[in-house]
Parts: C-alpha cells; sequence; structure tokens
C-alpha cells in the first residue's frame, strides 16, 4: 500500500528572547501543535522554543535529527525518513527563518529531491526586516554572509562592495559576528566613500532595537555600541 509522504514544514523562530507569539503568526503554534519530529541545529534551544510556544506539549513525544556544522552530508540522507513514512517535520532555525544563513537550506534541498511537500511559515528574517527598514533599493540586493577577518580582506571587500552597490544599484547587506561589531564599523568608516549610506540594524524586533541610516561622515561622529549584540549592516553608495 502506498503511503502519503509527511510534510516538511518550515518553523522561524525570534530574532530573540521575546515571547514568541508577539513576533510570530498562530499558524507557527498550531504546527506546532501537530508535529513531534524536528530538524534542529541544537536540541535544548529547540525544545525550550517550543515549550515557549506550547507549554501543553509533552516534551518526551518530541524527537530531534541535528544539524549544524558538524554533521556530514551523508547522516542528513537520512533526516526526512519520518517524512517518506507519512508523518510531517518542522525544520527549526536557530534564529529567524530556516533556510536564509542558515544550515537547513540543505534539508529543503532534499526534501525537493525526495518530492516531499515543503511548506514555509511566517515569520521574521533579520536580513529582510534590516533591508526594509534601511531605505535602500529593495528591488535590488544581496546578502554577503560574513566579511573577511583579515584587516586588508576586510578593506577590499568592503570597497568591492561599496562599487557594485553604485555600479549596479545593488544594495549590500552584510553581518559580522557579534563581538566584532565595533571593529567593523571602525573598517566601515575607514574605507567607505564619506557620502555612502550605511543601516545599522541591530537587535531587531526586540526592546533594544536600534536601526539607523547614515552616511559614512555622519557616522564617524556617532558612539553606538553593539558589542555581542546581532547586527545587519546594509550598504548603498548613490
Amino acid at each position: 500500500m502506498h503511503t502519503e509522504k509527511g510534510k516538511l514544514y518550515l518553523i522561524p523562530t525570534r530574532l530573540g528572547d521575546n515571547p514568541p507569539l508577539e513576533v510570530l503568526p498562530i499558524s507557527v503554534k498550531k504546527i506546532i501543535e501537530l508535529v513531534d519530529h524536528y530538524i534542529v541545529e541544537n536540541e535544548k534551544t529547540a525544545r525550550r522554543f517550543i515549550k515557549k510556544v506550547d507549554s501543553r506539549k509533552q516534551q518526551s513525544t518530541l524527537k530531534f535529527e541535528i544539524i549544524n556544522k558538524y554533521t556530514q552530508p551523508e547522516e542528513t540522507q537520512h533526516f526526512l525518513d519520518t517524512c517518506k513514512n507519512g508523518k510531517s517535520m518542522g525544520l527549526l532555525s536557530e534564529a529567524g527563518c530556516p533556510g536564509i544563513a542558515d544550515p537547513g537550506a540543505d534539508i529543503v534541498k532534499l526534501a525537493h529531491e525526495n518530492n516531499i511537500q515543503v511548506v514555509p511559515l511566517v515569520g521574521p528574517s533579520s536580513i529582510v526586516l534590516a533591508l526594509m527598514s534601511s531605505g535602500m533599493n529593495g528591488q535590488s540586493f544581496a546578502f554577503n554572509g560574513y566579511i573577511p577577518i583579515d584587516k586588508s580582506e576586510r578593506k577590499a571587500t568592503l570597497k568591492k562592495l561599496e562599487r557594485i552597490s553604485y555600479e549596479q544599484n545593488q544594495t549590500q547587506l552584510f553581518i559580522e559576528t557579534p563581538y566584532r561589531n565595533n571593529k567593523i564599523i571602525e573598517d566601515i568608516c575607514n574605507a567607505l566613500h564619506p557620502q555612502t549610506r550605511v543601516c545599522i540594524a541591530c537587535d531587531i524586533t526586540l526592546p533594544t532595537e536600534y536601526i539607523k541610516t547614515l552616511t559614512v561622515k555622519e557616522w564617524k561622529h556617532v558612539n553606538v555600541d553593539l558589542h555581542k549584540r546581532p547586527a545587519i549592516f546594509v550598504i548603498h553608495k548613490d
């Protein structure tokens, strides 16, 4: 007898420690009530999130597959066996939306290869929210992930992104390890043209949210401490 495959739900999470249903739609809660099998980066934080969303859910019924930088490609081949056997699964990111700057993209690819229906749920993406609030071109943009640590490579990368933004009218977004945030602001001010616009979007959706777009020249006179605070940097040269 043919068994209908389960679905893979892409379940967004919070960007910080605020109450989940302040930033997530009720549809997320409804899916978490139904699903017991999850693919996550960290079991402990995933359990905590699920409990926050649905406090009545029995933790003993939950089953997890772990995907992170240590997971080997051959291990993931069996992660969707539950879907193949007719039960739906949830893919959870550590923050924001699965598959966006997130290892879950490999699982989504695997789902398509196995003809498993992928169902994305609405939730916060720091990349999209930063772009929305930057006042820069939202018709053409690129997310570049982390930029190099090496000083000369970093300067060259910043200048390259600035040049692309000018030549293609394309907004450029990137991130930095939170404990290096203050240093990247200094590097931006030293490397880029004075009139290049820079948006810093920090602690998005949290009570401590800080979002500001200024020129490089103006940023040189701003004193803001972003140490160990998750941030997105957005640049555009007109």
